[in-house]
């Protein structure tokens, strides 16, 4: 099922770097274009340009997650934003001075333009499985304090929830996506971390995940009530 395939693409996970001026005139298609303005003001928001480089790249690895449970579930259309991340000129922020970490531009523009081109994630299952494995490197390269990037993580969560989610009801798909791919990145680090409370700070997270449906983060999904986000939020700050 695709949470259980979620679950262990979790030990998977990690940032991206730039692509190059020519690679960026390639993969800017309109769906690039129309999620522009959107992008660019969630970068403003989170002051991108300002975090460490951990938290950058914790950032980008919630957005490639998402983008992946999305593919993997038969909506390309729904990832197509979230996988811009790592080949688009408009997320240049999110990559600045992360070029050295071991990101393996050509998998991204190959798995960008699968997406793009229509074709089903069966069909480049092996290229998703590599995206994955050079997140881990990506992680691993970037370092940082992962109780410290798993807080911020946990906030993320609530912001972009808030923000996705109002009055019972998806009012902004890829805020709510967003939320669970920062879920999702937050376990893989938990995985791998030293921490006298592991086992329940993966439980917390755990429930954290299973806010959202088996499916993944579908924008026909009924999503949970921001009140229980809040609590299992909370749930995980307490146990870190």
């Amino acid at each position: 099922m695709l949470k259980q395939s979620i679950l262990i693409s979790s030990l998977v996970l990690a940032g991206l770097t730039a692509c190059n001026s020519h690679t960026n005139g390639e993969n800017n298609s309109a769906t690039d274009h129309a999620a522009t303005t959107h992008d660019e003001a969630k970068l403003d928001e989170h002051h991108i340009g300002t975090l460490p480089v951990e938290k950058r790249v914790a950032f980008m690895s919630g957005h490639v997650q998402a983008g992946l449970a999305l593919y993997r579930a038969g909506a390309p259309d729904q990832a197509a934003k979230h996988l811009l991340h790592p080949v688009s000129e408009t997320h240049q922020a999110e990559r600045a001075g992360i070029d050295a970490l071991g990101f393996d531009q050509e998998i991204f523009i190959t798995v960008f333009k699968a997406l793009d081109e229509g074709k089903p994630a069966s069909e480049i299952e092996p290229q998703l499985a590599a995206a994955q494995a050079n997140m881990v490197l990506m992680q691993s390269s970037a370092g940082g304090d992962p109780i410290d990037v798993i807080n911020y993580l946990m906030d993320t969560v609530l912001e972009e929830y808030a923000i996705g989610v109002k009055n019972g009801e998806i009012t902004d798909p890829g805020e709510y996506q967003d939320a669970f791919g920062f879920t999702v990145v937050a376990i893989g680090i938990a995985t791998h971390m030293d921490h006298p409370q592991k086992a329940e700070v993966l439980r917390t997270l755990n429930a954290l995940l299973d806010s959202w449906p088996e499916t993944g983060p579908l924008a026909t999904s009924v999503p949970t009530p921001i009140v229980e986000i809040t609590k299992h939020v909370a749930d995980v700050k307490s146990a870190l």
